[in-house]
């Protein structure tokens, strides 16, 4: 067998056309990766082109948190709500176990912005890009109730735990390097700030660091909680952005924030934070101890209340405790009586005859509170409009329509809780409430009653962790059945509690 062989034709090619074709076949390709590798697309452009938000958020108190009603919500939850409204797109919350790993999210790219409560930090700010301030904490030192109060951090005795790369753990470090150069302490990477004050708390750890405003909510519920002092100067929270981004969405942010009004903003702070220090540690301590022993008796009629009036059982419950701490029997100097402390007027007008019947007073004071909050005019919005359905169930709806014309008279916002507070006072000073329809009024316990109510409602809605019942919208009242104007009504200057 013979194999049969062709002969092969070598073409000799000129070296100056090889170089030539050579040139040419790099050009090519060079014109198509430029062809397939378009440059990066803008961070805000992508969040509009994919129409979503992504923010990582820690499940905190301070920052977001499922709300009574099944709702998101928490003070840097409203904001960042408010900028993705701004946007034009949808939020995507992506939960971290903590700020740094919130922080950690934003800097590897995997959400567009971090919003939990994050510290300044210079090496933070080394790798991510921060928003303006939204607010100031001081970080504390923080103990357990019957231990030797530390006077300086050269005086601990025990085990000092913070959260890993947290801005707690940075200024511990720099304690460390200028004045205490013993100072140890541990770092956990699993857990939250507020993990390690419960921590504290039940004796498994001797010490924390966190920030002001998570610790003032913390200790209405874990009354053991100490402050020994702020380890530092107070120190900024912001929103971080990606370092390796464009400025573009920075930008928007800044432009967000710079735009929201500063009375705004305070609202917020105070929906979350301006009721915090209301009730001391012994309130605290007799909240929980008559929630397991007096609530139980009349836990059912308010859970009744609710389903009538459509409001929050625990809110209800909250209103009962602040006036009479659930005390049937309770009557003041002024002649009011029973759980709800009702008059024999606004008893009589919503059906109770027995207001030391724990059942009729919960139903009657309900049905009030109820009537009160329908009664506001429809622009006034939740949550201001239980406040100040408050405020009238405290003094009066007349010294309540009174400081309402008070605060427009001074361009406050006669519609919102924050406004009316800061003027509940002038109903006490001749000079303004003698320009009123309904003269005096006792207004510095108007705002107490607010802050305690608003106070015993969180802390119920915590120690019983039930689903919320939420609220609903009156049924319209018939022609005969309509409530009578505020100024014809015999009721509106009736005050439960006097």
């Amino acid at each position: 067998m013979k194999l049969s062989l062709k002969p092969t034709f070598f073409v000799q090619i000129p070296a100056r056309r090889l170089w030539r074709w050579a040139g040419l076949a790099l050009l090519a390709g060079w014109i198509g990766t430029l062809a397939t590798c378009s440059p990066r697309q803008r961070l805000l452009d992508e969040v509009l082109s994919m129409g979503v938000l992504k923010v990582a958020m820690v499940n905190s108190p301070t920052s977001y948190y499922i709300g009574p009603s099944g709702d998101p919500m928490g003070f840097e939850y409203d904001l960042v709500a408010g900028l993705a409204a701004h946007l034009g797109v949808e939020l995507q919350v992506v939960l971290a176990t903590n700020a740094p790993d919130a922080a950690h999210k934003a800097q590897a790219g995997v959400v567009h912005l971090a919003a939990a409560g994050i510290g300044i930090t210079p090496m933070r700010a080394r790798q991510l890009r921060f928003t303006r301030a939204l607010q100031s904490v001081e970080p504390l030192l923080v103990y357990r109730k019957g231990e030797p109060k530390p006077k300086n951090m050269g005086e601990l005795s025990g085990t000092l735990r913070v959260v890993a790369a947290s801005a707690q753990a940075h200024q511990l470090q720099i304690l460390r390097d200028q004045q205490y150069p013993q100072l140890t302490w541990e770092q956990t990477s699993e857990a939250e700030a507020e993990e390690l004050l419960l921590a504290v708390a039940n004796g498994e750890i001797d010490y924390t660091v966190a920030n002001s405003d998570l610790v003032a909510i913390n200790q209405r519920y874990y009354t053991d909680l100490r402050i020994a002092f702020a380890i530092a100067e107070p120190q900024p929270l912001a929103w971080a952005l990606p370092l390796d981004r464009d400025e573009s969405l920075w930008q928007q942010i800044e432009t967000y924030l710079e735009a929201l009004d500063p009375s705004e903003l305070s609202r917020l702070h105070d929906r979350y934070f301006g009721h915090v220090d209301q009730v001391d540690n012994f309130g605290a301590l007799t909240l929980a101890a008559d929630v397991e022993k007096r609530l139980p008796r009349f836990r059912k009629a308010f859970e009744a209340a609710a389903q009538e009036t459509g409001l929050d059982w625990r809110l209800l419950a909250a209103i009962g405790y602040q006036e009479s701490h659930w005390n049937p029997a309770a009557v003041s100097p002024t002649g009011v009586r029973g759980i709800m402390q009702m008059t024999t007027a606004t008893a009589r007008q919503m059906g109770v005859q027995n207001r030391e019947d724990p059942y009729q007073s919960i139903m009657g004071g309900s049905r009030y509170i109820r009537m009160l909050i329908d009664k506001l005019p429809e622009e006034i919005t939740e949550p201001d409009r239980t406040w100040l359905a408050l405020v009238a169930y405290n003094i009066g709806y007349g010294h309540l329509l009174d400081v309402r014309k008070l605060t427009q008279t001074q361009n406050g916002d006669p519609n919102r809780w924050l406004d009316i507070r800061d003027r509940l006072l002038l109903l006490t000073q001749s000079r303004w409430h003698s320009q009123t329809k309904y003269g005096y009024a006792r207004g510095h316990e108007a705002r107490t009653y607010v802050g305690n109510v608003r106070t015993y409602y969180d802390m119920l809605v915590w120690m019983t962790g039930v689903p919320a019942i939420p609220t609903q919208p009156a049924a319209a009242p018939d022609e005969d059945e309509k409530t009578p104007s505020a100024e014809n009504d015999p009721l509106s200057i009736d005050s439960p509690i006097l």
